[in-house]
C-alpha cells in the first residue's frame, strides 16, 4: 500500500474551538480534502460532503465502531464506489484499521480509525513520515555523491 500524506507549512489550528472549521482545514491541510473543494454532489458545503462526513461523523465521532462500506453508503446516502473512493484516501495515510464487523448476525470487514483513537493513529502516520524523509535523506546523500564523482 503507498502512504501519501501532504506536508504542508502550518500553525496549530488551537485558537478554533469549532470541530467543523479545525476539521476542514485539517482535512485540507493533509491532502484528504483538495483546497477549494467543490463537491459533486447537491452538497451545499464541505462539511455536508462525503468525504468530510465520512471521517467527520463516522470515524470521528465513534472512532472505536467499525464500519462496513454498506453501512456508511447508508448512513451517507451515497454509492459503495463513492465510499471506497474516500476511504482508500484515508488508508493511504494509513489512518484506519481494517476490524470485524458484526452486520445484521454475519461479520464483514469494515474499518475504523487506527487504534480507535486519532492520536494514536496520527502517532502511526508521524512514523511514516519519518521513514519516507529518512529516505529522502539517503537518496539526496546518494545523489551528492553521484553529483561529486561525476564532476
Amino acid at each position: 500500500m503507498g502512504f501519501e500524506l501532504s506536508v504542508v507549512s502550518n500553525t496549530p489550528l488551537t485558537p478554533l474551538k469549532d470541530l467543523d472549521d479545525v476539521a476542514t482545514i485539517f482535512l485540507q491541510q493533509i491532502g484528504y480534502l483538495p483546497k477549494g473543494y467543490n463537491p459533486k454532489t447537491d452538497a451545499k458545503s464541505v462539511d455536508a460532503s462525503v468525504p468530510y462526513r465520512l471521517f467527520v461523523e463516522c470515524f470521528l465521532s465513534r472512532p472505536e465502531r467499525g464500519w462496513t462500506a454498506d453501512q456508511v453508503a447508508v448512513k451517507l446516502k451515497t454509492t459503495k464506489a463513492t465510499v471506497y473512493r474516500h476511504l482508500n484516501k484515508l488508508k493511504e495515510i494509513d489512518l484506519l484499521d481494517e476490524v470485524e464487523v458484526d452486520d445484521r448476525g454475519t461479520t464483514r470487514k469494515g474499518y475504523r480509525i487506527r487504534y480507535g483513537n486519532l492520536g494514536k493513529a496520527w502517532n502511526f502516520v508521524e512514523a511514516n513520515v519519518e521513514v519516507a524523509m529518512e529516505n529522502y535523506r539517503k537518496t539526496v546523500e546518494h545523489l551528492q555523491k553521484l553529483a561529486e564523482q561525476r564532476r
